[in-house]
């Protein structure tokens, strides 16, 4: 069997870079993110649409949870196939319309968020490529600034776009508490990686694992999907991700014993739907990996992944900011994700790297 290595992958290598990474994000970002607040403010946008494939789709969804809960906006997701092969016009006056990709390369975010312009939109692009199409395409670009990403597996780009999303929710109204909060962030990415030895150790128990489920329930569902992908690119598992509302609504009948079962379950109000569920699924024999900081759901896994993220003070000595801690969750509780697929990888005797059949830049129309 193949032993996890840890020097040998720039997947390895970009997972630990992470946290240099989002402070690089955050600093060159900032300004760009008030002036496209400002903007959106002048403009009376009243619908958010966002525009991306693969990866940058999951930093959509976190980011589509956070502007409808923090600024109180609709946040829709483009369907770039009717763009593209269909020709569909939309009216887009009001609307902030932010393509990402982190190449800047993906041709149908860069038409879609061409005709958005043309439409009257206000463009927006998060891409870690200054130069390219989507950096030059909308008014405004932001950059991730995470620097060359080797492995065709996307971490330290993820994790920066999820960044400059959070910091422009925070930027606009109604985002106000969560200003002081972001720049945690780094510090909060940084202590995650200690889970690496864990994550390491235990990875080699589903080595065998040809399919798996991978549940989070709203800011974590983003967090879920990413994973997902992660183990299909790099371990070439079949892993469905859920929300844990909708796995109930029928996909929970996949549940049979030994299914291994990945549940991302920060605090806040979704944990004691993530106990509920985590009981009925020991119930049903399921095989349940589980990242979590709360002791009474790791006490119900099969293989526990605690997380100890640092309790940031509020500033004044008052407590934490517990409920801004969940908003950024999706970012600290996504490494132990990206460390599982490249050690199983490994461990299944894959390089992370180079997964069969696939590309970095990836160009659908």
């Amino acid at each position: 069997m193949a032993q996890a290595r840890p020097t040998e992958t720039h997947m390895l290598r970009e997972i630990h870079e992470q946290p240099a990474a989002l402070r690089r994000a955050l600093a060159s970002a900032a300004d760009a993110a008030h002036q496209v607040a400002h903007e959106a403010m002048r403009r009376n946008v009243d619908v958010i649409i966002l525009v991306a494939r693969g990866t940058s789709d999951h930093a959509a969804i976190y980011a589509q949870y956070l502007f409808q809960y923090l600024n109180g906006i609709p946040v829709a997701l483009a369907t770039p196939s009717l763009y593209t092969l269909y020709g569909v016009s939309l009216r887009l006056e009001r609307a902030l319309v932010i393509g990402i990709s982190q190449s800047g390369e993906s041709p149908d975010v860069v038409e879609v968020v061409a005709r958005a312009r043309e439409a009257g939109a206000f463009t927006v692009g998060i891409t870690n490529q200054e130069g390219s199409p989507l950096a030059t395409t909308p008014h405004q670009s932001l950059f991730c600034h995470a620097g060359p990403e080797h492995s065709v597996a996307a971490t330290k780009t993820y994790t920066a776009t999820c960044a400059i999303l959070a910091m422009l929710a925070a930027a606009m109204p109604g985002g106000e508490p969560l200003r002081a909060y972001i720049a945690h962030v780094p510090e909060l990415a940084a202590a995650a990686l200690r889970s690496e030895k864990i994550v390491a150790r235990v990875a080699e128990r589903y080595v065998h694992a040809r399919d798996c489920v991978v549940l989070g329930r709203v800011f974590q569902y983003s967090t879920a999907r990413e994973t997902a992908l992660k183990l299909e690119e790099t371990c070439y598992i079949v892993a469905t991700p859920f929300s844990t509302a909708d796995f109930r609504h029928g996909p929970a009948a996949l549940v049979e014993r030994g299914l291994p079962v990945i549940l991302f379950a920060s605090p806040g109000p979704t944990a004691a739907d993530s106990f509920a569920l985590l009981q009925w699924l020991r119930e049903q024999g399921a095989d349940c990996v589980v990242i979590a900081e709360d002791e009474r759901l790791l006490d119900l896994a099969t293989t526990p992944i605690p997380l100890t993220l640092p309790a940031i003070s509020d500033g004044d000595g008052h407590g934490t900011w517990a409920r801004l801690a969940e908003l950024v969750a999706p970012i600290p509780y996504v490494i132990p994700g990206q460390l599982f697929a490249h050690y199983l990888a490994l461990y299944k005797g894959l390089d992370p790297d180079q997964p069969r059949g696939l590309t970095k830049v990836t160009r659908t129309r």
